[in-house]
């Protein structure tokens, strides 16, 4: 078994769900006493919100200097676990040997699976409105739909006003789907992608009527796939 490097801490609420899909997933492969083996960097996210706002080169040049101490420490693969932070993979994947998991690819290798061409995307502002999301995705022929800009700045107040510190609030969840079914009607999509590592402690699978993409569980499924398969 391979050892999972992860840059966590962006937020500590969804670093508890990498944590335990990890575990859970490759216990559910091996059984028994099984668990991932993992090597974690936490961060103080608001010390990545203040340099995210400061300087993203800064944020950048930060995020390779964890990175390297986890592949320095024993990793085999490192995970971001935010989806936000993927702005940077290639910046930081070249300065390292082993691979970073890119949360995208996983997602486009579900949803190829299922046999699915058009998908909503939920998530922060970059990542709903910047390319590095979008360009992994059409790589796999891909469709990609995001809402109307007023739904996008609901869809990122509530990561950051309320996801991040682990509310969860009725009206925010309602909120959420009221955007997600006008996507359905609008846009005919086939399903959604939870795009943010926040979004699954608000909606799960059992809300939508259509197929569910959940990054942080299907991020976390791909690395132990890679770590007993390589």
């Amino acid at each position: 078994m391979k050892t999972i490097g992860l840059l966590g801490g962006v937020s500590w609420h969804s670093t508890l769900e990498y944590y335990r899909h990890l575990n859970q997933y490759t216990n559910n492969k091996l059984g028994g006493y099984h668990s991932a083996k993992l090597l974690i960097y936490s961060f103080n996210f608001a010390e990545i919100r203040e340099l995210h706002a400061t300087s993203e080169a800064l944020l950048c040049k930060r995020l390779i200097k964890e990175a390297r101490n986890i592949e320095n420490a024993g990793a085999d693969c490192i995970l971001i676990g935010a989806n936000t932070l993927h702005m940077f993979y290639d910046e930081i994947q070249k300065e390292l040997k082993i691979p970073i998991i890119h949360v995208a690819d996983a997602i486009a290798e579900s949803i190829k699976k299922g046999g699915i061409k058009k998908v909503g995307l939920l998530g922060t502002l970059a990542t709903m409105e910047k390319s590095f999301y979008f360009e992994r995705l059409k790589r796999k022929d891909i469709q990609v739909v995001v809402p109307e800009k007023h739904e996008r700045k609901i869809i990122n107040d509530i990561i950051y006003h309320e996801l991040v510190y682990g509310k969860i609030s009725r009206e925010s969840k309602t909120r959420y789907l009221n955007i997600i079914y006008s996507l359905i009607a609008k846009e005919n999509i086939r399903g959604i992608i939870l795009g943010c590592t926040e979004i699954p402690l608000l909606i799960n699978t059992d809300d939508v009527s259509i197929p569910v993409f959940n990054s942080t569980e299907i991020h976390a499924e791909n690395a132990v796939e890679y770590a007993l398969n390589g």
